[in-house]
């Protein structure tokens, strides 16, 4: 894969808003093992190569495992994930596909039992900077950067 356009060269001021939002979320107070779960299902969701493998990276360095990035994509069926990171992870795929969704009532609901109203911004706004992300580096074809390029041969 060719990379189209990098971002950082071609316009640094999109790139220095999209990385002020990231600050932002990153000093929210939000939990970190919780953000990288957000940012890699929504990067699931949208097919981002270059996310999903920064952020399992990221992931594992902060102690998140193996097994409960694996069971991401399965989340609504796998045991590992606690109430509060299922409301979470559930408004993740709400925010994300909010053409399809718009974001429906009860997953709201069901997140507000578990966050705070700031929270909730926060976590919109987490989901808001990892879908940035992810349509900057897709639509630009900014490739992965795995560690071993055989699967790539």
């Amino acid at each position: 894969m060719q990379q189209r356009i990098d971002v950082t060269k071609v316009s640094p001021a999109v790139y220095k808003a999209v990385s002020a939002l990231q600050a932002y979320v990153d000093q929210s107070g939000l939990d970190q093992k919780l953000r990288e779960l957000i940012k890699i299902r929504a990067s699931q969701i949208n097919g981002c190569a270059y996310c999903l493998i920064m952020h399992t990276h990221e992931a594992r360095k902060n102690g998140e495992s193996d097994d409960r990035m694996h069971l991401l994509n399965a989340w609504r069926e796998a045991p590992v994930f606690t109430d509060k990171e299922r409301a979470a992870l559930a408004w993740t795929d709400a925010v994300t596909l909010v053409a399809e969704t718009h974001t429906p009532d009860d997953v709201f609901e069901n997140l507000r039992k578990h966050f705070s109203e700031k929270e909730i911004v926060d976590l919109t706004a987490a989901v808001a900077a990892i879908n940035t992300w992810n349509r900057l580096a897709i639509s630009f074809r900014i490739p992965p950067q795995v560690e071993s390029k055989r699967a790539a041969a």
